[in-house]
């Protein structure tokens, strides 16, 4: 854990990376509005990276090409490059890793550090940010912005601020002053629809939702309630590190051909969700959040994930979830690999009296995993699974633990669940 009385947590983002990258081996492009995602305004796909030129005439990721083609015309359309996006990549964190072991990667284009252990070497955690800065300039010719604070959630947000190649710092001690006057939207974790909901509290900023009573919070949100109230105070004891956080059961699929077909997809999550369910079960845990990954026709990866206001393991529950965060990733994606995975672990807690409908559920989910355990796993197959070729979770690797959250994610979008990348 890092000591609480300096800041010694980086978060590195480069900036623009995709647009940057293009940019940088095409001089010509310097300068000018590059939009990453497609090979023209004309194509149903949607912006995957805009340049800072092309964001001035108000581009953002994942808005439809179409849009994008209509707010800046004179913008250069360039198709994703997977494959040299993910070797630029290797090189930048070759480069953190020069300065800490503790790097943990959660993006193609951003990381966290801890260097309090390397604070004798480089010096304190602003120099080695400057030197971390200088040399990704230096050896890549790209530029990134870092955060610096006591705990991940503050150095990521910080990171955002100053962009491009920019360096914010918050001091031990004020991270909820720090906090404070943001938009609320800044605040990691909190969608579209935790927007809304704070809405009715009239909450606009993070100090306005620090400031809220935690029992409102706790009748409102139920377990999430209280977990939002620490963010937004800053308080986020999640340490960095390769073996740092939760772990995850995870399965994936790679389809033999490349399909667009919504059926299939759906299917194809029900599956995986089912043989996740299973494994939480068989491990006497319940998955605290959900996080699917899906890869394209270009080899272009993204993950998604969301906190779940109680802690499941049920095939249903985590299929929803998985469902709901895929459908805005997937359309106008021909999908190559999906993966589904249950994170933020916990033991299993006694299912309360009155959730009658769920402890049903339970109980039949138990029995299924009886039968499946005697006879074999196709002995009880779910009727929508019965036709089609749907991959059976349980012959198929996981993805790598720890936390789906680091699963190497290559965005074909800019940013996280409600942000955007450099």
């Amino acid at each position: 854990m890092p000591s609480r009385d300096r800041p010694t947590i980086l978060h590195v983002d480069l900036d623009a990376f995709f647009a940057a990258v293009e940019q940088r081996d095409r001089p010509e492009l310097r300068g000018r509005p590059v939009i990453v995602g497609g090979g023209g305004p004309g194509d149903r796909g949607v912006v995957s990276a805009a340049s800072y030129e092309a964001r001035a005439f108000g581009v953002r990721s994942a808005m439809p090409l179409r849009t994008a083609g209509a707010l800046c015309p004179q913008g250069v359309f360039l198709p994703v490059d997977g494959k040299k996006y993910a070797r630029v990549s290797r090189e930048v964190m070759a480069i953190l890793r020069r300065f800490t072991p503790l790097v943990e990667q959660i993006s193609i284009d951003e990381a966290f550090l801890d260097v309090a252990g390397s604070e004798a070497l480089f010096g304190d955690a602003v120099e080695i940010a400057r030197r971390i800065k200088a040399a990704i300039t230096a050896e890549t010719g790209l530029t990134a912005s870092v955060g610096v604070s006591t705990t991940r959630l503050v150095a990521k947000i910080a990171s955002d601020l100053r962009k491009p190649d920019g360096l914010v710092v918050v001091p031990a001690g004020e991270e909820a002053a720090f906090l404070a006057p943001l938009p609320i939207w800044r605040l990691w974790g909190v969608g579209e629809k935790t927007r809304r909901a704070l809405a009715d509290y009239r909450v606009t900023t993070i100090g306005d939702l620090a400031a809220l009573p935690e029992d409102v919070l706790a009748r409102r949100f139920g377990k999430m309630g209280p977990l939002l109230r620490e963010r937004a105070r800053g308080i986020d004891p999640t340490p960095v590190g390769i073996e740092a956080g939760a772990k995850s059961i995870s399965h994936e699929h790679t389809f033999d051909i490349d399909t667009a077909d919504r059926e299939t997809i759906e299917k194809t999550l029900l599956s995986l969700a089912d043989g996740v369910a299973s494994r939480l079960r068989a491990s006497g845990v319940k998955a605290g959040g959900v996080a699917v990954k899906i890869r394209d026709s270009e080899f272009v990866t993204i993950t998604r994930q969301r906190v779940l206001p109680d802690p499941t393991d049920l095939t249903e529950e985590i299929w929803r979830v998985a469902l709901d965060l895929a459908r805005p990733e997937v359309r106008g994606m021909r999908v190559r690999l999906l993966g589904v995975a249950a994170i933020h672990l916990g033991a299993t807690e006694q299912i309360g009296l009155f959730e009658e409908g769920r402890v049903r559920r339970h109980r039949a989910a138990e029995a299924v995993d009886q039968v499946r355990r005697r006879f074999g796993r196709h002995a009880i197959e779910r009727a929508r699974l019965l036709r089609g070729e749907i991959p059976d979770p349980f012959e198929r690797d996981p993805l790598s633990p720890p936390d789906a959250r680091r699963a190497g994610r290559a965005r074909p979008t800019e940013g996280g669940e409600d942000g955007e990348e450099g």
